[in-house]
């Protein structure tokens, strides 16, 4: 009788140990290591872990001898929705799409299924939900449903069996984390069940070409629940955010094989179900009639497009010996490094100030173009100045205080005149040959530039 392996496995990161430790040494979580039952040992070449690349069998080839032709696209009915994926599905591609729960991942790819169903073949396999709850959404959403398949099952072969039968285009698994392997021991939804479920699906999209979509729980801090391995054997991870007071929600990649990555989508939840935004800028922009101090906006960069958003500071004295650092949207560490760049470079003292920053329209910036739109609302907001509303800023600041060029000016500073904006303060290297028709471009060089020209 063959002997059961076991493993020490890492709930946070997947790392794999020999025996039970308190402490992972990969991640340094604490009581995070448990242990999983991997199944008999088996000897002799085994092909279940082949195929990850598409291939079962091992053939070499040189690089002339490799096809090159482009596979055709399958359009999600959302323009995007395709934006974030790169320009669409790919045939034979795993992808992830993970997010907090009532976000809008089940119903998201509830409406591209049963609109892509009336064209194609197409499959969506809910295991938390059962098939009258899914009609039941699908019905209120006033869906097209005649042709949609569905399937309630968690087991990853039998999916895999009746998907071969029914050959369809595409596959939603609704979620990974309650699927189950009958080789693995452990319960669904451990480090082992996901990593290998996952594993399986990705090298059956591969081998016979069917795009296939797992939806992916998140932990407390946002992150995607599971092992790490999960987001590396997959082709495309995406993330679906929202808060619970807000009915927009954003679509964002965070890894893709087949375009762009941090690309950015907008969408709206009505009661029909979620509508995209073709024009996101329009939203972020929606400012109150009474000008305040404190307010600016910049040109963040998002994929492959530029987006306007309102960036506001609020600077006020502080009651506590500590003063507070608050950035929503944004990096407090960064706010504290740009706090310092003022005071040495700009001979603003804050240190005594409350300083609250927030991102409008809960976007999260992390590009550095931010930086100078900051520093200059934090100025305003200080000395009570209102700044015109006509007026965008965007630029990296350095240590020494200079003003940093960033990417793609040129298309930012057209973005912001089809707007309405007339001024902009943007590093000088960013400065174009000819601006945009009607709007004044001041390009600067240091610290104290910028704040001269407000």
């Amino acid at each position: 009788m063959a002997k059961n392996k076991t493993a020490y496995v890492c709930n946070e990161c997947g790392q794999d140990f020999p025996r039970w430790q308190g402490q992972c040494s990969a991640c340094h979580e604490w009581n995070s290591i448990t242990e999983v039952r991997l199944g008999a040992a088996t000897t002799g070449r085994s092909d279940r872990f082949s195929g990850y690349a598409g291939a079962a069998a091992s053939e070499i080839k040189t690089l002339d001898q490799i096809d090159l032709n482009e596979l055709p696209r399958i359009g999600s009915s959302f323009t995007e929705f395709d934006r974030v994926l790169g320009g669409g599905i790919v045939p034979g591609s795993a992808i992830l799409i993970g997010g907090h729960p009532g976000a809008g991942k089940s119903t998201l790819l509830l409406q591209t299924l049963c609109q892509l169903a009336e064209t194609m073949p197409a499959l969506y396999v809910t295991g938390e939900e059962s098939l009258q709850q899914v009609a039941m959404r699908a019905h209120r959403l006033g869906l097209p449903t005649a042709k949609l398949k569905m399937l309630s099952e968690t087991s990853v072969e039998t999916i895999c069996e009746i998907a071969l039968r029914e050959q369809p285009k595409l596959v939603v698994v609704d979620s990974i984390q309650v699927m189950h392997i009958s080789d693995v021991q452990s319960s669904p939804g451990s480090v082992a069940q996901v990593r290998e479920s996952a594993s399986f699906l990705t090298r059956f999209a591969k081998q016979h070409g069917i795009a296939v979509i797992m939806v992916g729980h998140v932990t407390k801090d946002g992150s995607l629940a599971g092992p790490k391995v999960l987001e590396h054997c997959i082709d495309c991870s995406v993330m679906f955010e929202g808060d619970s007071d807000s009915r927009y929600r954003t679509l964002r990649s965070h890894k893709n094989r087949f375009g762009a990555i941090n690309e950015l989508g907008v969408f709206a939840m009505t009661e029909r179900g979620l509508k995209e935004v073709a024009n996101p800028s329009a939203i972020f922009l929606s400012r109150g009639d009474e000008a305040s101090s404190g307010s600016l906006v910049m040109v963040v960069w998002e994929g492959t497009r530029p987006l306007l958003v309102e960036l506001q500071v609020l600077v006020d004295n502080s009651a506590l010996s500590n003063p507070r650092r608050v950035a929503v949207g944004m990096d407090a560490n960064r706010l504290a490094m740009l706090l310092a760049v003022m005071h040495r470079h700009g001979g603003l003292q804050m240190a005594d100030q409350d300083v609250f920053v927030n991102v409008v329209g809960g976007v999260k910036v992390s590009e550095t173009s931010a930086d100078l739109t900051l520093l200059l609302a934090m100025v305003s907001s200080f000395r009570g100045d209102i700044l015109a509303r006509d007026l965008v800023a965007f630029g990296e600041v350095g240590l020494s205080g200079e003003i940093r060029p960033v990417p793609n000016g040129q298309e930012r500073l057209v973005e912001a005149a089809k707007h309405g904006f007339r001024r902009a303060i943007v590093p000088r290297a960013n400065v174009p040959k000819r601006p945009p028709e009607g709007m004044e471009i001041i390009g600067v060089s240091k610290l104290s530039e910028a704040l001269a020209a407000l």
